[in-house]
């Protein structure tokens, strides 16, 4: 059966390759739709055992400039021949749920290229800035395209989810804001990988935010990991400095691979989205009453299929 299951998932997650941009799009509303059917633990299983892209989560405040940032960095990636999926995670509506703002109209991509696939989606009532779909749909296009940008809520100093899905995290901060040593007091200065100050062509307000962010990062102390985290300007309109972003992005995920710490991430990554998925639907005294579930589960099952089998256990022993 397991063996039969994983087979299935590798086919669906052929047949979404290979379809273009209406299958993403299909498979992509099933995980919000079917969620937690064997079926779709399965594709996403296998999607999780076939990573091709690099993922880069963006993150700062509201009213950086991350959407104009994204819409740079997909022109610069297509220029290099690069596939690119999108996730864009915004505001809430609180009347009908759905995304407020819909990044898909702000970020600005040729709707003919068939290399770049956009899908917005709604925070909810998440506080960390990402969207409770963001990691399922990280996963199933991490394996489609060779690059996937993560764009947060922007919800300001509690906007630290980004690390529960990227490879690379970059915080985005702007001149003249004030942001820069605000954030010096908070968790997000702990998390970024990369760390660029945008609109540097108002000139030398930009360059005081690069010292002020360098400065931020250096009272946090160095990494335990030994990475440096090089504090980079853009401006996003004239397409000044994004090469050198995508290099540094580039230089993060092969020093991570070099280093043997991109696999190790990635499955930190997918045992906490098994604790904090059980966490948000059973509560922290349902876990401890109940126990983690899943600990028993077959050895090589994937993270999406322990998941659901974990969630069906734990339901069972409470209607007992």
């Amino acid at each position: 059966m397991e063996a039969g299951s994983s087979a299935a998932g590798l086919r669906r997650l052929d047949a979404i390759r290979g379809g273009g941009k209406p299958a993403l799009a299909r498979a992509l509303a099933e995980l919000e739709s079917r969620a937690g059917r064997p079926e779709t633990a399965a594709l996403l299983d296998a999607a999780h055992e076939a990573p091709a892209a690099r993922v880069l989560g963006i993150t700062g405040p509201p009213g950086v400039g991350k959407s104009s940032l994204l819409s740079a960095l997909i022109r610069s990636y297509r220029d290099q021949g690069r596939s690119v999926g999108v996730i864009a995670v915004d505001p809430s509506s609180k009347r009908t749920k759905g995304a407020l703002l819909g990044d898909r109209t702000r970020i600005q991509t040729d709707p003919e290229d068939q290399g770049v696939f956009i899908r917005s989606m709604a925070a909810r009532d998440r506080l960390g800035g990402l969207a409770d779909l963001t990691i399922a749909a990280t996963v199933l296009m991490r394996a489609v395209f060779d690059v996937v940008l993560v764009e947060t809520v922007g919800v300001g100093q509690s906007e630290t989810d980004v690390e529960e899905v990227a490879d690379t995290v970059l915080f985005c901060v702007q001149p003249a804001s004030g942001d820069s040593l605000q954030f010096m007091k908070a968790g997000i200065m702990e998390i970024p990988d990369l760390a660029v100050v945008t609109k540097a062509d108002i000139g030398p307000a930009a360059e005081r935010a690069r010292t002020d962010v360098a400065t931020a990062l250096k009272a946090v102390g160095l990494r335990a990991d030994g990475w440096k985290v090089p504090v980079l300007k853009v401006a996003s309109a004239t397409g000044e400095g994004i090469g050198d972003l995508i290099a540094a992005a580039d230089r993060h995920h092969d020093w991570m691979v070099a280093e043997d710490r991109l696999a190790p991430r990635r499955a930190a990554q997918a045992e906490g989205w098994i604790a904090s998925s059980l966490k948000d639907r059973f509560g922290t005294e349902g876990l401890r009453r109940l126990g983690r579930a899943d600990a028993g589960a077959p050895a090589g099952q994937g993270p999406f299929r322990r998941l659901a089998a974990a969630a069906e256990e734990l339901t069972a022993r409470l209607d007992r």
